[in-house]
């Protein structure tokens, strides 16, 4: 079975994952056995990390390798703090992409595996073994091929002992001709040397036309529609145009990437280079690891219609960002929509304080509704969550989205480096951050009206069957 195949099985089977249905309705009126009930789960939700020359400190490949960890396994699941999924499943937006969380059934079934002693059962039940990808591959390859464009950054060696340190690096790339990205991917190399990599942005420098910024910032004023943007952003650029900085992805435990759905991507002009921001700390050990971005580009005849945007909500806003000492806390940030809008994932941010981060949106009807709830905010990982472009959240122009984070600064905290401390925001793990990150898509009004049109068509033909 290759990744490939999994993934194909996530995102398929989120439906059924979400209705607590699959392979556990089969196990419940017989005997949990390994081969037949726990492999599968094993492959969907934990071998991504949990395999040779991943992140996790174990291998669950196998039954020899699962059957000593089933206690700890069992632990984990009931706390629901692996497979790490930090969304409240009770209220917004439900359909993902990349759902890696258990029912409550297959959490069930879990529990009666090591509770009858984790018996192997029949070795003839077991799943093809996943074919992951091996060595510095990107974990997208499986899913979309070998990426059209490799950018290599410079090595850096972490000691053992030491200062969290930050690096800008740039790579000239120089890319020929001007190219929309379909798909991209930022990852740590030098087996593991990824260890002393905390997490990397990339970015990439292109020189934009007056035209297009110009469009750009009428467009965030409500001045002009999305078209205006979509008309000049296909131009040439000008010889005077100045370069910009502007944001790709990044890597961190639990991101793999961005994938655009159909007519998106991210244009990158004639002449652009690469660039990686990289936060790296000692592990115990000295180390070595250098940057790769990988890029794989929409066909040269077929251009998306839509620039993707990356937003970072709640920075910036609601005022500076204060937490007393041994106090629990929350911070507000506000952002109106420019225009029709599709929320394509989300990534929560947050440090050691972090615990909770919630997104609003209030439509300018006045109805509100929450669109996601972090409850169990774990700054361990940076988990993105992907929604179902089918069933992703969209908004009309002038919704205002709210982005509240909750944190507590007290010794109740077990992540808590010091209660006593005044905490404000900063790059340091131990300072703080506060907001969600987003890639969005702007529409132009015709569009939206006509993709909200044929959802309350299919929604009511759901209904009625």
């Amino acid at each position: 079975m290759t990744r490939a195949s999994v993934l194909g099985r996530m995102a398929v089977g989120i439906t059924l994952v979400g209705m607590g249905l699959g392979t556990g309705g089969a196990a419940s009126a017989q005997e949990v056995t390994f081969a037949r009930d726990i492999a599968p789960l094993l492959q969907t939700s934990c071998q991504t990390c949990h395999r040779p020359g991943s992140l996790a400190p174990m291998s669950l490949m196998t039954y020899e390798e699962a059957r000593p960890w089933a206690r700890s396994i069992k632990n984990r699941v009931v706390t629901r703090s692996m497979p790490p999924w930090h969304v409240d499943k009770t209220v917004g937006y439900q359909r993902f992409m990349n759902d890696t969380s258990l029912s409550d059934e297959q959490i069930d079934m879990v529990v009666r595996w090591v509770d009858a002693g984790a018996p192997l059962g029949d070795p003839d039940d077991l799943p093809s073994p996943v074919e992951w990808p091996v060595g510095d591959r990107f974990l997208l390859e499986d899913q979309i091929g070998a990426p059209d464009l490799v950018v290599t950054g410079p090595e850096w060696t972490m000691p053992a002992e030491g200062q969290d340190q930050w690096m800008d690096q740039r790579v000239d790339a120089t890319l020929p001709e001007t190219r929309w990205v379909r798909a991209i991917e930022t990852k740590p190399t030098i087996g593991p040397g990824r260890r002393i990599t905390h997490h990397a942005s990339s970015y990439v420098f292109q020189r934009k036309s007056a035209a297009v910024v110009e469009a750009e910032q009428a467009m965030r004023r409500g001045e002009v529609g999305v078209e205006a943007v979509i008309e000049v952003i296909q131009r040439p650029t000008d010889e005077d145009a100045e370069e910009v900085r502007e944001f790709f992805t990044e890597w961190a435990v639990g991101k793999q990437g961005e994938v655009y759905p159909d007519n998106v991507g991210k244009i990158v002009r004639a002449g652009a280079d690469f660039g990686f921001d990289v936060h790296t700390h000692a592990v115990g050990e000295q180390l070595t690891a250098r940057m790769e971005l990988g890029i794989w580009f929409h066909p040269k005849a077929s251009p998306p219609k839509y620039n993707a945007q990356f937003m970072a909500l709640g920075a910036g806003s609601g005022g500076p960002l204060e937490i007393e000492p041994n106090t629990v806390s929350s911070h507000k940030g506000t952002f109106v929509l420019p225009a029709p809008t599709i929320l394509h994932n989300f990534q929560p941010h947050m440090h050691y304080r972090g615990k909770g981060q919630m997104l609003e949106a209030v439509y300018p009807s006045g109805r509100r509704e929450v669109v996601n709830f972090t409850d169990r905010f774990d700054n361990t990982w940076n988990v993105n969550y992907v929604y179902d472009p089918d069933y992703a959240p969209i908004f009309p122009k002038g919704t205002v989205l709210t982005v509240t984070s909750w944190f507590d600064n007290t010794a109740a905290n077990p992540n808590n480096p010091d209660p006593n401390q005044f905490v404000t925001s900063g790059q340091r793990t131990v300072d703080e951050m506060a907001h969600l990150n987003e890639q969005m898509i702007y529409l132009t009004q015709e569009d939206y009206e006509a993709i909200v049109a044929a959802r309350e068509v299919r929604d009511a033909q759901t209904t009625d069957q």
